[in-house]
């Protein structure tokens, strides 16, 4: 075997540092036109596993993932567990550090009337990504243009903090719950609930087939 061959991680990483060229790559080998562009926004401590899944699995579908951060710069992701079999049970998650992500567009240069739908991810990242007001302006026009907007796990505290919720039901991970009930929503204890275009998952173990389903219909119906 060659000795420069990348490991799994380092494979992995690379990918994830690059998401405009694999979105475009990925597009290209199919036989279906690029349909639009979707926006995910990052910044430190991103949950990978809420990321990449829909980072890579959004492509296959002919869209372009476009990753936004406080700036466009390589954002740390970490990995969110409760560690099974260990000495001293875990009430809450555990955070340790994962694979890298990219950024390539800053939030103060997004224009999110280019963008068909939103994804929200999770992770300690929405703790201050919420402070940012180019990030709440962004937030808002998904749910003022009714455009489908996903939002996993912690990514409640970004829709939260944009006002958005009054009235609207979601799901989220249990220790998130205020962030729906206090905003004026109600939260629901289901792995996956759709509110019009409000698509939402508790967590990325729930996420998979039927939430990820029902966004692409989403964003297929955007046309």
């Amino acid at each position: 075997m060659a000795k420069n061959k990348l490991s799994r991680r380092e494979m992995c990483g690379a990918l994830a540092a690059a998401p405009v060229a694999l979105g475009a790559a990925t597009v290209a080998s199919g036989d279906q036109a690029k349909r639009g562009k979707v926006l995910m926004p990052i910044g430190d401590a991103t949950e990978v596993m809420d990321t990449l899944y829909p980072f890579f699995r959004l492509p296959e579908e002919g869209y372009e993932i476009v990753v936004a951060g406080p700036e466009a710069r390589t954002y740390h992701g970490v990995m969110h567990e409760i560690p099974p079999q260990e000495d001293i049970p875990w009430d809450i998650t555990r955070e340790q550090p994962a694979y890298h992500i990219k950024a390539t567009i800053a939030f103060r240069d997004v224009k999110p009337e280019d963008y068909s739908g939103l994804f929200v991810s999770g992770g300690r990242a929405p703790e201050y990504l919420r402070y940012d007001k180019d990030l709440m302006r962004i937030t808002r026009h998904f749910f003022e243009a009714n455009k489908p907007v996903a939002v996993v796990c912690h990514g409640v505290e970004i829709v939260a903090a944009a006002g958005v919720l009054k009235g609207r039901t979601m799901t989220t991970v249990a220790k998130c719950a205020l962030d729906v009930t206090q905003f004026g929503g109600t939260y629901v204890d289901q792995p996956w609930v759709v509110d019009g275009n409000l698509i939402s998952a508790r967590t990325w173990h729930d996420y998979h087939t039927p939430f990820m389903k029902q966004f692409i219909e989403k964003l297929n119906a955007v046309g």
